[in-house]
């Protein structure tokens, strides 16, 4: 599985992005996708999950203001980033679960990871 993610950039607090993560591979609809984001100086952190139900969770500091989707016809995944803060910026990148184990925030549990993509918020 390879993951591209797009969509970084330079934006104004308050202002909002949205992030695309395109992945190879016929069997898409059945991974679990998740976007983490890893800021200078921090550990990588979990943002938010979708499975292949459609389920979302997202992290207490970006519900309500980030959302995930995924369109399966096209392999991608998307993060759309509204209201954001200075404390968003960071390299935000996707990564996809093939297994089968039940923790969906644990960034240990993604076998499948892209590169990354700088978000930066200015105030």
């Amino acid at each position: 599985v390879q993951l591209q993610a797009s969509g970084g950039g330079l934006v104004q607090a308050g202002g909002s992005l949205r992030l695309s993560c395109k992945a190879s591979g016929r069997t898409f609809d059945s991974y679990v996708m998740g976007w983490f984001r890893q800021a200078p100086g921090k550990e990588r952190e979990f943002v938010a999950f979708i499975r292949r139900s459609g389920f979302t969770y997202h992290t207490d500091s970006v519900k309500g203001r980030f959302t995930i989707s995924r369109d399966n016809a096209k392999n991608t995944v998307y993060l759309q980033m509204n209201s954001l803060k200075p404390e968003d910026t960071a390299v935000y990148y996707c990564a996809a679960k093939t297994t089968q184990s039940p923790y969906y925030s644990n960034k240990d549990e993604y076998n499948y990871w892209g590169q990354g993509t700088q978000v930066t918020v200015s105030s």
